[in-house]
């Protein structure tokens, strides 16, 4: 005998709202799909590979960048 275990969601999240997004990404043709990901790039945020050590280091970056955005 298996215990159930409960999924743990993030603040705002069910598993109603999981099960539409994976149905959203099942039905989503490899065009749309690949037409999503490149305009994401395009955006005025580049994509990048981080070593995990410094991804707290980057983290603060990017927090006191987005603050002195805001103060600005």
């Amino acid at each position: 005998m298996s215990k159930q275990t409960r999924n743990k969601f993030p603040p705002g999240w069910n598993e109603r709202r999981v099960k539409k997004v994976i149905a959203h990404y099942d039905r989503q043709g490899d065009d749309k799909a690949i037409a999503e990901d490149v305009a994401r790039v395009k955006r005025a945020q580049t994509t990048m590979r981080v070593p995990s050590a410094l991804v707290g280091k980057v983290r603060n970056l990017i927090a006191q960048h987005q603050q002195r955005r805001r103060s600005a």
